[in-house]
């Protein structure tokens, strides 16, 4: 789910810009901006933090280590308000980092004061029922959590309405109506689909806020006072999961799906999801817990279950709720369109299957799949990896159409019956593949080894990684931004020289048109545009944009 902060700001500012601010003296918006949960009855020990070295920190039993393939590993325990603490104790640095990172977004696209208080204001008015919609034990840990946030932006809300607005924030995000471009991919795999038969299951995170946003991923070992200890892949400053596994080999992973705006802020998806691997162990319980909660946006939630050895895909939305299953199949994809009975009829879905990327991935899932009949974790690793298209077209890289778009945050591989999880490293999913024992690690094994990695069945680094068209990629996408600058004087050489770096690729040609049609060299920006529609351009709507383009130019050179 690739989240687009530019696109998405300027039409947040018009929102912001058009609001009536007199609705935040509403009673309601009084109360979330004063709301502080009730912590008192929840022993506490304020953490002292013990540092052994550069990279790993302790707390009592809990602690913070970054491995050698630079994933950073938190494991703690206690009760929500300690776990709160002790997250936020122990990674304060990193949280603060994050927070740096995410906010200097915001900062670029409301550079101005005046915005910027307009924003804070909106918050407070969108976010007024969130507090409404969250658990109680999960705004103690919110609230502990919050302590070791940073003190810069306080201007935008008080620390603990901050730490909570920011795990709405993927939900606003992708909420955006027609503005973001959704990719996220998983499935779940087993008997005659697998090598020995065990549920298996793949998925790539392709939540982008940056690079820098991605450097510090955080793998947590959470062991709560009440309910089942779980993994989480994420990053510092979030209590939510997008993806993780309990003990009982309960799996979670989440796909965005095609979202009015909504007016409203409830319960962030991901603390749903948290809820479901901290309480439940079967699909049947993931469900309930699912259908419980108030949502503000549409999402996907494929569930693994050990117990079942089965998967479904939980369908939800603010006024919907529909379950995914496969009968007698063993198989199931998951990209980011519904597929239950309860939205067979939803227009919206409709419209984003037909033109978005979404259709586009599934198929190639199906095509992956019965190329490589019997998958195993390396063998998913692969299939996580392709950047191909549909019958192994080269499409570009970091085509949304790919299953491997190279801007995932993480992506992960789940063996539920084993308690086996293996998380990419960077960059995006390339790096290594960690794999972590759940048995061992909620046990006193940990403790006696002192590690939390099963380095022995680690998935080898992607050869691609090394390469020079991975080089070339990377350097096509910082030059990118060149076209960015409407007064930046590019020359033909430039041009044809970042072309050459991922030739395959409709975007290249299509930024060239258009800075050719803004220097009005209608000749050019034709070439570049008829260029652009040979290629595999990602959506729909992307396609009708270059073809409107070329209109302009007919017109222009009559």
């Amino acid at each position: 789910m690739k989240f687009s902060f530019q696109r998405n700001g300027r039409i947040l500012i018009l929102i912001f810009l058009s609001l009536n601010l007199l609705s935040l003296t509403f009673c309601g918006v009084r109360k979330s901006v004063k709301h502080i949960p009730d912590v008192k009855k929840y022993a506490l020990q304020i953490p002292k933090v013990k540092k052994i070295n550069d990279s790993t920190f302790s707390f009592n039993e809990n602690y913070l280590t970054k491995n050698k393939q630079q994933l950073w590993e938190l494991y703690i325990k206690g009760n929500p308000l300690q776990l709160g603490y002790s997250n936020g104790a122990l990674t304060q640095d990193l949280m603060q980092k994050q927070e740096e990172i995410f906010f200097s977004k915001v900062a670029g696209f409301v550079p101005s004061k005046f915005k910027q208080n307009l924003l804070r204001d909106f918050l407070k008015w969108y976010n007024r029922k969130m507090y409404l919609n969250i658990r109680e034990d999960f705004q103690a840990e919110l609230y502990g959590l919050s302590q070791y946030s940073s003190s810069k932006y306080d201007f935008i809300a008080p620390k603990f309405l901050r730490t909570m607005y920011l795990h709405g924030a993927h939900d606003i995000g992708h909420a955006m109506e027609d503005l973001m471009v959704v990719g996220c991919t998983s499935l779940a795999v087993w008997n005659e689909n697998t090598e020995d038969g065990d549920l298996l299951i793949g998925r790539n995170f392709d939540f982008s806020v940056g690079e820098d946003f991605s450097k510090n991923m955080l793998i947590e070992f959470v062991e709560p006072e009440n309910g089942i200890p779980y993994l989480s892949v994420s990053w510092p400053g979030m209590i939510g999961v997008v993806s993780g596994m309990n003990k009982e080999g309960i799996t979670v992973t989440i796909n965005a799906g095609k979202s009015k705006i909504p007016l409203t802020a409830k319960t962030p998806i991901s603390l749903v999801t948290r809820e479901i691997l901290q309480y439940a162990t079967t699909i049947d319980e993931a469900i309930a817990i699912a259908k419980k909660r108030k949502v503000f946006v549409s999402e996907s939630i494929l569930v693994g279950s050990a117990n079942d050895k089965n998967a479904v895909i939980i369908e939800v939305s603010p006024h919907n709720f529909g379950v995914y299953s496969v009968g007698n199949s063993a198989k199931i994809f998951c990209t980011n369109h519904f597929q239950s009975e309860a939205y067979k009829d939803d227009k919206r879905n409709q419209k984003h299957i037909e033109e978005s990327h979404s259709e586009y991935r599934y198929e190639k899932l199906k095509e992956l799949l019965q190329e490589n009949k019997k998958l195993n974790p390396e063998k998913m690793a692969t299939l996580l990896r392709d950047q191909s298209g549909l019958k192994k077209k080269s499409i570009g890289f970091g085509n949304e159409k790919a299953i491997n778009q190279l801007l995932a945050h993480h992506a992960v591989i789940f063996s539920p019956q084993k308690k086996l999880v293996w998380v990419s490293s960077n960059p995006y999913q390339l790096g290594e593949f960690v794999c972590y024992d759940l048995n061992e690690i909620f046990s006193d094994e940990r403790l006696k080894s002192g590690k939390f990695s099963k380095s022995e069945l680690n998935i080898a680094k992607d050869p691609f990684a090394d390469s020079q068209e991975f080089r070339n990629y990377e350097e096509f996408k910082k030059l990118s931004s060149e076209f960015d600058d409407e007064n930046k004087v590019l020359s033909d050489e430039f041009i044809h020289y970042y072309q050459s770096l991922n030739p395959d690729f409709w975007l290249g040609y299509y930024l060239a048109g258009k800075y050719y049609f803004k220097l009005k060299d209608y000749q050019r920006a034709k070439t570049e545009f008829e260029k652009a529609l040979t290629k595999e351009i990602t959506t729909i709507p992307d396609k009708e944009n270059v073809e409107k383009y070329l209109k302009k130019v007919f017109k222009k050179m009559r």
